[in-house]
């Protein structure tokens, strides 16, 4: 399999609203990434095939005639809005069901940038333009109530949050964002924007129901992250805060547009962290090392920040769970099992988008044999095409690692899925030094490498 493919595992991770993408579809928790472009033979750590995956289509049709709220899209966060008159949305192959690696509950992350039809899309009225008048105000809250309070929060955070509409194949997904920078950068998810018809032509609502036209200024269906660019510098930028120094217990907000209706605040608490998500399949996966919270996130949400108490974003909401067992189609969207790319990778990422258009990640350079179901991953024998296993020259090959090793613990944490290493690796930077236990026959030693970034 290429660098870019991970291992599967017995749960399946899905992009919480792709539309129609052939990013992957998860079994277990499901994503539909948007596929990249191929990386180099020496990804951090790839197995030999990619698990396997159910075609999915991106979202439940439309109830008949039934009034009411829209149904929720059951490839979460990206809510597709009405699609092509009269032609039904075919189905796709929804995101890839990556493995939820580490973690035992085998459930679905549901993913999408554009879920099906789900229902009519609550539109924002105004205008598409790119005059800065009439910028989003923060709510009565802001003022009425103590600094620090979710009211307050919430009343400041909303005027930096967008709704993207994303006009693809099968009408208009929608998916949530929120701004970067004073340059008009605007943040959200791979999945969100890898489905449109043009990426130079995508509609951002602003809370106040003004419109701007976007244009995506690069992506990586790897880390599930891309910006846009608007042409708006009047709206103040969220601040990013430290994913690393979030833990199990503090309260977050979630703030995005789930089932299209904008500026929708949610709360809950951080329920886990560094829970390795591999949400899509083969070159279309993602490596999300990432914060889990029961906040209600549902299709929509996608690409929307999650806060901490201080206002600051400590994460991009991504990948929704579902349980095992449960259909697709059947799924109703939050069941408090929700999971952010942490804000640490988030803030690298975008940097690298915004300056090339393309975020390397890192890697050791090694083939991972995906049949091996020992104890630790297992270097396979040989790479694909022949190609040998450990990659010359590379930061496996001169720690000394070799065709056939056992890697059992990454910086001293021991590792059990080929899909929990790779997840391990990405979360790290480029150039950093980082420590493994290698078992050869009935021998174990640790050794030490410095991060090489794909492409190189």
């Amino acid at each position: 399999m290429t660098s870019e493919q991970e291992p599967g595992s017995g749960s399946t991770w899905r992009p919480w609203d792709a539309p129609d993408r052939s990013e992957g579809a998860p079994e277990s928790p499901e994503t539909a990434p948007v596929p990249a472009p191929p990386e180099p033979a020496w990804a951090a750590a790839t197995p030999p095939a990619s698990p396997p995956t159910e075609p999915l289509p991106t979202g439940a049709p439309a109830p008949a005639a039934v009034p009411g709220p829209p149904t929720p899209d059951p490839f979460p966060w990206y809510q597709a809005a009405q699609p092509a008159p009269a032609t039904p949305a075919p189905s796709r192959r929804g995101p890839g069901w990556g493995a939820l690696v580490g973690a035992s509950l085998a459930a679905a992350l549901l993913a999408g940038t554009g879920g099906g039809v789900v229902g009519a899309y609550l539109a924002d009225g105004g205008s598409v333009g790119t005059s800065t008048a009439d910028a989003p105000k923060p709510g009565a809250g802001a003022t009425t109530r103590p600094s620090g309070s979710i009211a307050n929060i919430a009343a400041t955070a909303t005027p930096s949050v967008v709704t993207l509409k994303v006009q693809g194949a099968d009408g208009v997904a929608t998916g949530s964002g929120w701004v970067y920078d004073s340059r008009g950068h605007v943040v959200t998810n791979n999945h969100v924007v890898a489905g449109a018809s043009d990426p130079k032509d995508i509609t951002v609502v602003l809370a106040n129901g003004k419109q701007a036209k976007g244009s995506v200024v690069g992506r990586d269906a790897s880390y599930d992250l891309a910006v846009v660019k608007i042409d708006r510098t009047d709206i103040p930028p969220l601040p990013v805060g430290r994913s690393a120094d979030v833990v199990v217990g503090d309260q977050v907000i979630a703030v995005g547009a789930p089932l299209g209706l904008d500026s929708t605040v949610t709360t809950g608490i951080v329920s886990a962290l560094d829970r390795p998500v591999t949400p899509g399949e083969a070159n279309d996966q993602s490596f999300i090392n990432a914060i889990q919270t029961d906040a209600a996130i549902n299709p929509g949400n996608s690409g929307g920040p999650l806060l901490d108490m201080d206002g600051d974003v400590i994460g991009v909401n991504s990948a929704i769970a579902r349980a095992p067992g449960s259909s697709v189609s059947g799924q109703s969207g939050n069941i408090g099992v929700g999971f952010a790319i942490p804000s640490d990778q988030v803030a690298t990422t975008v940097q690298q988008l915004i300056s090339t258009g393309k975020a390397v990640h890192p890697v050791i350079g090694v083939f991972l044999d995906g049949s091996y179901s020992g104890e630790g991953v297992k270097v396979a024998d040989s790479g694909p095409d022949g190609k040998p296993a450990v990659n010359p020259g590379g930061p496996a090959d001169k720690a000394g690692i070799r065709a056939g090793d056992v890697i059992v613990a990454f910086e001293g944490k021991p590792v059990s899925e080929q899909g929990e290493l790779v997840v391990k690796i990405r979360a790290r930077k480029v150039g950093e030094t980082v420590s493994l236990t290698i078992r050869r026959g009935s021998t174990e030693r640790d050794v030490r490498m410095v991060l090489q970034g794909s492409g190189e």
